[in-house]
């Protein structure tokens, strides 16, 4: 009897999938290019289950009824073209490739048209909640035709995270639209991972506060309905494991060189080329890139020297304020990441639905967290919302808290602590909220080297003036 779904790819992420898809109902085959990881599998985590392996992929075809779903899970760029390119010859008409990879959208874009074309169906589908997530269910954001999206629903629906409003899985839209989506998603994620770190930094470095204080501090914030989330779960867990060599908090024994995949530097370029300010994502991917230079920074610290010293205030008011800056600031990371989903899907005719978009981010994903709740009902009560910030449900949340924020960023400039996305919350909300910006002296500028023009506050028409050099003064 023939399988009814294919997963080609066996490392982590593609187990862990190919699990679930079993686990709910749905016989597979599984194919992976080194032999000795598909019999290792089936010798353990598949034993017993409904699973086929197969030890090439003409066998593992032949194995998949039609029309085929075939879940590619190899790593993303050439590997992708070149899984397509072996498979195209051995498919037949409306089979299906699903790429459940972090692949670039251009590139998913481009699959699509070409397998089209050729007579076959594409998904791109972003898949968001990590080892955990696969297994027992992510957010999953898939983009193609709708056609094609229709056909694998059963499925996805079933091996999604399930939440209260139904599963962690919706159509995003056409072309490379669920894998734009899963980017931005990680661009949030960079965001939000590097605000927590300053977070952490100003409770350990301003307060003093040991590894016992920060698990506990962590942990009173997840029980709030503001910062109830999966990355301030993980956090107060972290800081209560111990290593057991050294009796040490294993965190502070973990080089300070964080890595990146690709996804947070994407979400900054696309942003620069469709003119949309994401300036607390643009400083967590460089808070990452300055943390790479780890000796560089080691020689730095020993010649450049800046302020020190605690915080001399009361320590319990300070937290609070603390919190207040985290959660202020990552309402302004969201509604950047929003404002580019929003352009993005203008530019590239996405018709991106952004309340169902915040709705599949509530379980199975990374960036999962009670207040996207508040982000589904203020985009579902307008769905044309410009901005995040002017939304009912945030406004006065950031106006009652703005003060602390400040205080928070001011200090740790005082203090030498640096918070670039919280600083880089603050600047793109007061950029926000002026009436007027000082870029009128940019257009002069830009005129007055290189003739670009401007236009006036109080009449219609582009103007160009012929700037006068002042006037030497008389001796």
């Amino acid at each position: 009897m023939a399988q009814s779904f294919g997963v080609i790819g066996l490392a982590v992420m593609g187990e862990n999938l190919a699990l679930n898809v079993e686990r709910n109902g749905f016989p597979i085959s599984v194919y992976n290019r080194s032999p000795e990881k598909t019999q290792t599998f089936m010798a353990t985590r598949a034993k017993g289950k409904n699973v086929v392996a197969t030890y090439s992929l003409e066998e593992f075809v032949a194995s998949l009824e039609r029309p085929r779903r075939i879940l590619v899970m190899v790593k993303a760029g050439k590997p992708v073209d070149a899984v397509i390119e072996q498979l195209k010859p051995l498919l037949d008409e409306g089979d299906m490739i699903i790429d459940g990879g972090n692949s670039l959208y251009d590139d998913t874009e481009r699959r699509v048209k070409d397998l089209e074309a050729a007579g076959f169906c594409f998904l791109g589908i972003g898949v968001s909640g990590g080892e955990e997530g696969a297994l027992n269910g992510p957010s999953m954001m898939p983009g193609g035709s709708k056609a094609a999206y229709e056909s694998i629903e059963p499925i996805v629906t079933k091996i999604a995270a399930q939440v209260d409003d139904g599963p962690c899985v919706t159509y995003i839209g056409p072309g490379g639209a669920g894998h734009y989506v899963k980017m931005v998603h990680n661009g949030i994620e960079y965001g939000d991972m590097q605000l927590i770190a300053e977070a952490y930094d100003l409770l350990k470095n301003t307060l003093g506060f040991n590894h016992k204080q920060l698990h506990e501090v962590f942990a009173e914030w997840n029980a709030t309905d503001e910062l109830n989330s999966f990355l301030i779960e993980i956090t107060a867990d972290i800081f209560s494991n111990v290593d057991q060599e050294t009796g040490k908090p294993l965190v502070e024994l973990i080089l300070d060189a964080a890595g990146q995949k690709g996804t947070g530097r994407w979400t900054v370029m696309s942003a620069l080329e469709l003119g949309v300010s994401i300036p607390t994502i643009t400083a967590a991917v460089n808070a990452r890139i300055m943390s790479s230079i780890k000796t560089e920074r080691v020689a730095a610290a020993k010649q450049l020297v800046g302020p020190s010293g605690m915080y001399e205030g009361d320590a319990k008011a300070f937290v609070s304020k603390i919190r207040d800056a985290l959660y202020c600031s990552k309402i302004c990371s969201y509604a950047q990441g929003m404002a580019l989903l929003s352009q993005a899907s203008e530019t590239y005719n996405y018709n991106l639905n952004l309340s169902e978009t915040a709705r599949i981010w509530k379980g199975g994903c990374i960036i999962r967290a009670g207040f996207l709740n508040k982000i589904k009902k203020a985009f579902k009560e307008n769905p044309s919302l410009p901005n995040l910030l002017l939304a009912p449900e945030f406004i006065q949340t950031i106006l009652d808290r703005q003060a602390a924020w400040r205080e928070v960023i001011s200090v740790a400039a005082q203090l030498g602590v640096p918070v670039p996305a919280f600083s880089a919350s603050l600047d793109y909300f007061d950029s926000y909220r002026r009436e007027s910006l000082p870029q009128n002296l940019t257009q002069a500028q830009r005129d007055y080297f290189g003739a670009h023009t401007y236009l006036r506050i109080d009449k219609e028409g582009v103007f160009h003036t012929e700037w006068a050099k002042p006037e030497p003064a008389a001796v």
